[in-house]
């Protein structure tokens, strides 16, 4: 597999293979959804478009960056997520980075979206696909979203799910140790951020706290994020 590191600006054309990474907190708050029994994810292109679509299914649940706001009724944070009963509900989802970056790929034959919480199963979901193409020059485009490219806390996130998936025995340590030292890891536990909970950082650090991949793709027009569950190989299974 090889494995190269975009900021979304540097996305010329839709790659194959996509991993979208926003670690803190698009992604882990997707993740966090599913967990929470939620049954998609639609990934709006604005804030208005998300509304719209609030309106049109006042059943659906919409979240954004930043404070609460009207018409939204959760913000993008794990640690106030984590405590609403989601249970077969439809999410729209809107912010500033990772969703930004899934719409940017959304021509991709495969995108995934990606932070620490979903890295063991991204990455056995990259091996998988590696093993079962024909090419021997199969081709991983990871885009960074925070800050321009930049956000070292996606690009660690990345570059341990790119080794991981050449390496299963990938140590995360240096990985999340470089994600808790980052920028956005600051600003949010200083308060800089708004719409946070004390535990947003952690939640966001937490290795593998979820079995399954996520997986974006178009239906109907909209960019839908599901969960995908993705076993362990045989060698890896209990006798």
């Amino acid at each position: 597999m090889e494995a190269r590191f975009v900021g979304i600006a540097e996305l010329a054309e839709a790659p194959s293979v996509a991993v979208v990474v926003d670690v803190m907190r698009a992604f882990t708050v997707a993740a966090w959804a599913f967990g929470q029994g939620a049954e998609r994810i639609v990934l709006a292109e604005s804030l208005d478009e998300a509304l719209a679509l609030k309106a049109r299914h006042p059943d659906w649940v919409a979240l954004k960056d930043g404070p609460p706001a009207p018409g939204f009724d959760a913000v993008n944070s794990p640690g106030l997520l984590r405590s609403l009963d989601l249970g077969g509900r439809t999410v729209v989802q809107k912010t500033t980075a990772g969703t930004v970056g899934a719409l940017a790929v959304k021509e991709a034959s495969l995108v995934l979206c990606a932070g620490f919480v979903v890295a063991e199963a991204t990455a056995r979901l990259l091996r998988t696909r590696a093993s079962d193409s024909d090419s021997d020059c199969y081709g991983v485009t990871f885009v960074v979203t925070g800050e321009g490219g930049r956000a070292d806390e996606d690009l660690a996130c990345a570059q341990y799910i790119a080794r991981r998936a050449l390496e299963a025995g990938t140590n995360a340590a240096e990985y999340l140790r470089r994600a808790e030292c980052s920028r956005a890891a600051a600003e949010l536990a200083q308060g800089v951020r708004r719409g946070v909970h004390p535990d947003d950082v952690a939640l966001c650090l937490e290795l593998d706290r979820f079995p399954f991949a996520m997986v974006a793709a178009l239906e109907d027009s909209l960019m839908v994020l599901r969960p995908c569950d993705v076993p362990p190989p045989a060698d890896e299974l209990p006798i």
